[in-house]
């Protein structure tokens, strides 16, 4: 049975501030619950009769079979898929020396978290498995930044970090990649194999104490040149635009 606390603690982790001091995050739907059960350690996972026989899964500390109408009290789906779970936050460490033989991202202020959650799914498309994010970024665990990662999470590790401080400490050993309308077209500019690619803020794009600390600028050309087009691409778009390249170059 779905106790009145269990349905208090899960629709209080849609806030920010109780998942933070639970530590605990909620994920829904079947392919999302099953890639993380098998890499976070699940508190709880809340299902219908009907998915729980048609689903095999382990590591949960907690089962209850629910209806479909409780099911519906707390999810945050318009269309519940029958299962919900409760995951401990995993807290992931890294060192600079292993950033040197890989490519990485770095988040300055990417504020919407259906973007964020798009940009995990990105990089976990094109074996990026370290993203850095902005303290002022959204928060990763955003339940529609973990519906839009589509199990993504489960393989790429999300740091929040003073992004200044972070860069700093790197760009000295390792290139930092940022793209600008006055940086050299990145289909015809040497890329590294190695590397961190640091995509801006939806609005304003990548701030001036950040762009100080990028080494190599890029431009993602609009084409014909010369001919008006949109004024900007989705940072989703972009950083899948930027990463294709990268790994086309390997």
């Amino acid at each position: 049975m779905l106790s009145k606390n269990k349905i208090k603690l899960i629709t209080s982790l849609s806030q920010k501030k109780f998942r933070d001091e639970t530590g605990f995050f909620v994920a829904e739907g079947t392919k999302l619950v099953l890639d993380l059960i098998t890499v976070f350690p699940c508190s709880l996972l809340v299902a219908t009769l009907g998915w729980l026989k048609e689903n095999e899964f382990s590591n949960a500390d907690e089962v209850v079979e629910a209806d479909e109408n409780d099911i519906r009290k707390i999810s945050n789906q318009k269309s519940p898929q029958g299962v919900l779970a409760v995951f401990k936050k995993p807290e992931y460490s890294w060192s600079q020396e292993d950033l040197f033989h890989k490519l990485s991202l770095a988040l300055d202020e990417v504020q919407d978290p259906g973007n964020l959650g798009t940009i995990i799914r990105i990089a976990d498309w094109f074996g990026i498995s370290d993203i850095f994010c902005s303290e002022n970024s959204a928060d990763v665990y955003n339940p529609k930044t973990v519906q839009a990662t589509m199990g993504a999470l489960a393989r790429v590790h999300i740091h929040t970090v003073n992004l200044v401080k972070f860069l700093e400490e790197c760009q000295s050993n390792i290139p930092v990649y940022g793209t600008f309308m006055d940086g050299e077209n990145i289909y015809e500019k040497e890329l590294s194999k190695t590397g961190i690619i640091v995509m801006g803020n939806e609005g304003n794009g990548i701030s001036t104490e950040i762009e100080k600390l990028v080494t190599e600028r890029l431009l993602i050309p609009n084409f014909p040149a010369g001919q008006d087009t949109s004024e900007s691409l989705n940072v989703g778009v972009a950083t899948a635009l930027v990463c294709a390249e990268f790994r086309r170059r390997m």
